[in-house]
């Protein structure tokens, strides 16, 4: 098939780029009819990881290290008693300072920045076209079927088209999808050793995500805000004293950056993946604080839709239906 991407700005720069990049596939995070794609999505990882780095000749942040979950001993005192724990906290991680002890979970992190990049490098690798600064405004119908879309500057032609516009889905018609912002505030930080935290952490107040170089990003607030991206320094400042709180030696970090993004959130938060009821036209979005993870498990369930195939998975709870009176 010939592929473009029309985007209404920069290709990969608004939720994707803003993510944390958490590979978090455990259940008590996530819906319960979200399990079996995400664990799904999660393997494909490591593999989806190495394709893209071939065809684009770029580098990803894959990490393997694990995460160390704090668990609320109010709501989640059960699940505590029932999973193992790490005996000697200093043994994971010299730097935390808490009390507490978590579970260790056999998690990924990825850099989404990184992945961003080489999936656009990749599809441009496979003749996929782009157009950036179109902001699509409706879906063209004609006799019943999709047949393109209109832009504020144009109309594209084609009798596929998918609908994945994240926190913007909703605004496109002809149907009507309950998509809206999910605003996430964070701030990245250069670690004063490259090694000063090695695992993923996630607390019930705030999460710690290393990358390979040295950086850290500290986040993230969940805020009904509508299409506000702006940051708040105080906001910012206090996701830094959790994180000081959990790692005193975080005080010698040097904030690199800060900034917003908008989650694609749905009145269940599951996704609103498939066809819709107007042949020709697919939806993928929804995705929420998720939309990393199930990135690869996303495109290859959609591609295969979109080919008049079997999924392999059950995407009965995500779909577009599921929201009409």
């Amino acid at each position: 098939m010939s592929v473009l991407v029309v985007e209404k700005g920069e290709p990969g720069r608004e939720a994707s780029w803003a993510a944390g990049g958490m590979l978090a596939d455990f259940g008590l995070e996530l819906p319960a009819p979200l399990q079996a794609v995400a664990t799904a999505s999660a393997g494909m990882y490591p593999e989806f990881v190495h394709e893209l780095e071939d065809e684009s000749g770029l580098k990803i942040d894959l990490r393997s290290e694990g995460t160390l979950l704090f668990l609320d001993s109010h709501r989640d005192g059960a699940l505590q008693q029932s999973h193992p724990l790490p005996a000697v906290l200093e043994t994971f991680e010299p730097a935390l300072q808490t009390p507490d002890l978590p579970l260790f979970l056999k998690e990924r992190s990825v850099d989404p920045r990184d992945l961003t990049t080489a999936a656009i490098a990749a599809a441009r690798h496979r003749a996929i076209d782009f157009s950036s600064g179109d902001h699509v405004l409706a879906i063209e119908i004609n006799g019943g079927k999709a047949a393109g879309v209109r832009t504020n500057k144009t109309r594209f032609a084609s009798e596929i088209v998918v609908n994945c516009a994240g926190a913007w889905a909703g605004q496109i018609g002809p149907h009507s999808l309950p998509t809206r912002p999910v605003k996430g505030q964070m701030l990245c930080v250069a670690m004063p050793r490259k090694e000063l935290v090695r695992h993923v952490v996630r607390t019930p107040d705030v999460y710690l995500i290393p990358r390979s170089d040295g950086r850290m990003l500290i986040g993230a607030t969940q805020e009904e805000a509508g299409f506000d991206k702006q940051t708040v320094p105080e906001t910012i400042q206090n996701l830094r004293k959790s994180a000081l709180n959990l790692v005193p030696k975080l005080a010698a970090a040097r904030i690199l950056e800060a900034w917003a993004g908008l989650r694609p959130g749905t009145p269940d938060k599951l996704p609103i993946l498939g066809a819709t009821s107007t042949p020709g036209y697919f939806v993928a979005t929804g995705h929420f604080r998720d939309g990393i993870l199930l990135a690869p498990v996303t495109a290859k369930v959609l591609s295969q839709i979109v080919a008049g195939q079997r999924p392999e998975l059950d995407l009965k709870a995500f779909g577009v239906e599921r929201f009409r009176s």
